[in-house]
């Protein structure tokens, strides 16, 4: 199918740009020798797994229904990495089965279980680690994205830690960033290597997870730091060192087409009415909040003619933002919103009874298959 016979709306992944994000992150991988896990949380369109599995070491998952989808589609010599901020009784085996690497966000979680891991732990089939936290913030007014502000709830502090960690603990993992460069993973480790270092000396620990929000990816990326980094830590504490980004993978290789169905006029600008949403389809923008790139556009007085986008929700704030254009745009114009393969399919919903976008993958030929279709049943069985 040609990318211009797509039904809308749509998610289109596009093949090339995620294997030229691959290659990046292997070539980090090859050059340090990390190990770089898929963060599935931000991009679990496991269509592409097969691709994905070819470059990375393996997956990590938020929960059992994650781990599941890997243990399923990856590839079965792949890893598998578990954490969640706390685990139910009734799942604890089926993610022991499933996990090599379980993480623990407190030490009465990690005791609570114990009946169940530490028999994994014995066969060799496992490894149990612990989430820290440093406690020091490199976001800058996005506490919602930060794991060290004031009472968060995500990792242990040091003074929480007994002078010896608990037994068959063999890993450290924290999880500070959020859409950054090499400079806040680097002055976060100098600050978890001044409270945790005893830790890494010890003898006991195997591993250690630096987490995601790494934006590996980017042009600006300092990759040559990052690389020298990892290094530093595996020979100076005899650890494996995991990075888990998820952004970075499918950074730039998503898209989202939508047709404009109504143009309304306002006191101010002029409102496309479009078959997508952003409260439905891309949800991080009312999140975040941010203005999603949009193909062939600018701000509102780049260029000749200005709007705002909205949706057919009955939401009066599911607005997407203010665009520019070089020509009018018209009833049944396609518009081509960029970067959208992270946080869009994961985190999309049904709201208003909307139909949930098809998934399609461009190939590199220029040729594209539609993956995945939803309608009606989509929609109630959620119900």
């Amino acid at each position: 199918m040609d990318f211009n016979e797509l039904k809308t709306p749509v998610y289109v992944i596009d093949e090339s740009k995620l294997k030229k994000n691959l290659e990046i992150l292997k070539d980090v991988q090859d050059k340090s020798g990390a190990k770089i896990l898929l963060a599935q949380k931000a991009f679990s369109a496991y269509h592409t797994y097969p691709l994905i599995s070819k470059y990375l070491t393996g997956t990590t998952s938020s929960g059992l229904f994650e781990a599941k989808l890997a243990y399923e589609e990856f590839g079965k010599d792949s890893e598998i990495h578990v954490f969640e901020p706390a685990f139910s009784d009734d799942e604890m085996q089926e993610v022991c089965d499933i996990a090599d690497h379980l993480v623990f966000n407190s030490l009465s979680q990690l005791e609570h279980h114990r009946s169940i891991w530490e028999k994994k732990v014995t066969t060799n089939k496992l490894s149990v680690g612990l989430r820290v936290n440093p406690e020091f913030s490199t976001q800058e007014g996005h506490e919602i994205y930060d794991p060290c502000a004031p009472g968060s709830r995500l990792g242990i502090r040091a003074i929480d830690l007994p002078d010896k960690l608990p037994s068959k603990v063999e890993g450290l993992h924290f999880h500070t960033l959020c859409e950054q460069g090499f400079e806040p993973l680097y002055d976060t480790f100098k600050a978890f290597e001044n409270k945790f270092e005893k830790y890494l000396k010890s003898g006991d620990i195997k591993w250690l997870n630096l987490g995601g929000g790494h934006h590996i990816t980017r042009d600006y990326y300092d990759r040559d730091g990052l690389i020298n980094l990892v290094k530093y830590i595996k020979d100076t504490y005899m650890v494996e060192v995991y990075l888990e980004p998820g952004e970075a993978i499918a950074l730039d290789a998503g898209y989202l087409v939508t047709t404009v169905m109504d143009i309304v006029k306002t006191d101010r600008l002029p409102v496309l009415i479009l078959d997508t949403s952003a409260a439905c389809h891309m949800p991080d923008v009312l999140e975040m909040p941010y203005r999603p790139p949009l193909k062939d556009s600018g701000e509102i007085g780049d260029k000749k003619y200005g709007y705002r986008l909205s949706s057919r929700t009955c939401l009066a704030g599911d607005i997407i933002g203010d665009y520019s254009f070089d020509e009018e745009i018209k009833i049944g114009d396609r518009l081509i919103f960029e970067d959208m393969a992270i946080y869009s399919m994961v985190k999309n919903n049904t709201f208003n009874g909307m139909a949930l976008p098809d998934i399609a993958v461009l190939k590199e030929n220029g040729n594209c298959e539609v993956v995945k279709s939803f309608g009606y049943e989509d929609f109630k069985m959620r119900l």
